[in-house]
């Protein structure tokens, strides 16, 4: 099986999340981070595709919406993952997920997961500092990453092993 995981990552998180789940998963893995890769494919190449981005401002970037939106049909009809890194969690983080994904491919998904998220206040600009102190008083680092979840999100992307 050959998987095509397509993200983007703008302080490290999500970077390291597609490690994790590339670890996870069986066959051969590209990924490619839509904000720093200028690589071209083609989806027709890969048996799975997995997509995932990390909220700013309650947003999913704008990379990963543009992929969506041009890929869209190509996305129906293959083994597909979304994910999200975020440090919201229960309901919110629910909602974020839901804003982030189109319903429709939500649906044709075969693995959906939530991987909680980190604050690397020390990769920040002085901007993003200010905005994430006065929303939710994060002045350090902080890491919320649920491995499992990762784990768990792989083998479900992952082909079933036959029966010997």
């Amino acid at each position: 099986m050959k998987s095509l995981i397509v993200y983007c990552s703008s302080h490290g998180t999500t970077e390291k999340v597609v490690g994790i789940l590339s670890e996870h998963l069986d066959g051969e893995v590209v990924s490619v981070d839509l904000k720093r890769d200028k690589t071209t494919f083609d989806l027709n190449d890969f048996d799975a595709v997995m997509i995932g981005g990390s909220i700013h401002a309650g947003q999913i970037q704008r990379s990963i919406k543009k992929f969506i939106h041009s890929y869209h049909v190509d996305l129906m009809e293959k083994r597909l993952g979304l994910f999200l890194v975020c440090m919201r969690e229960g309901e919110m983080a629910v909602e974020q997920f839901n804003n982030a994904f189109p319903v429709e491919l939500r649906k044709n998904s075969d693995a959906m997961g939530l991987f909680g998220g980190e604050f690397l206040v020390s990769k920040m600009n002085f901007f993003e500092r200010q905005i994430v102190k006065k929303v939710d008083g994060i002045i350090s680092d902080q890491s919320k990453l649920d491995v499992e979840a990762i784990i768990e999100f792989a083998s479900k992307m992952n082909p079933l092993k036959s029966m010997v």
